[in-house]
């Protein structure tokens, strides 16, 4: 069953990945999809365990293996296990949608798009929050260069703006030797601004081609 989310009409960082890889597609590694799919019953087993349907290893209707269930199980164990991922976990909002018109500016250009996220993790109180991503590097500097690779700064810089955030938090689980990667993001450091600088350029292509005209 696809979530209501997707068919919502705003942009998200998931469109504006998709128009990128219409038109600069590169070799894929590994299988994109499979990853995503096993990325979706990590996030669930932590994040909306009433989904989870254990006896017919389930997530809203998905079916999923025995094995996939015991490495995910695995993996959220790890993450109970680490105090800080605990903490926010317990304070948070999770699966929070926001969306919000919002103003941007590429090559001296104003424009705007109504946009959209959904947090893994958002704390309400603290006005920050983060995201959660399955993953096969088995160090944090693995990690570290996957978020590039796979674009994550994108992603957190556009969940930021929307909400307004001034900090955000990146939390890896290896699904190789079950280790936590834990990756800050303060709004002006690298990440955020090299994640800034590549959502205002597809959104800006996403403007002209679908909103512009």
């Amino acid at each position: 069953m696809k979530d209501a989310y997707f068919n919502r009409d705003e942009v998200s960082n998931s469109d504006l990945g998709e128009l990128k890889k219409f038109f600069m597609p590169r070799l894929q590694v590994g299988d994109i999809q499979s990853a995503y799919r096993f990325g979706t019953l990590v996030d669930a087993l932590i994040t909306e365990p009433h989904k989870v349907d254990y006896f017919k290893l389930t997530i809203d209707g998905e079916q999923y293996t025995a094995d996939e269930f015991n490495q995910a199980k695995e993996m959220t164990k790890v993450f109970h296990r680490d105090e800080m991922c605990k903490s926010l976990l317990v304070q948070s909002n999770c699966q929070m949608v926001m969306a919000r018109e919002m103003q941007m500016e590429y090559a001296g250009v104003p424009f705007s798009l109504k946009v959209r996220c959904k947090w893994d993790l958002w704390m309400e109180r603290l006005k920050w929050g983060g995201d959660i991503k399955s993953t096969a590097a088995t160090t944090q500097k693995q990690f570290e260069e996957a978020v590039r690779y796979f674009e994550y700064d994108r992603q957190r810089a556009w969940y930021m703006d929307i909400a307004g955030s001034s900090r955000d938090i990146l939390i890896g689980i290896s699904k190789v030797n079950f280790k936590v990667f834990k990756l800050a993001i303060p709004r002006g450091g690298d990440l955020y601004l090299s994640g800034k600088e590549k959502y205002e350029e597809w959104a800006f292509k996403h403007w002209c081609l679908f909103n512009n005209f």
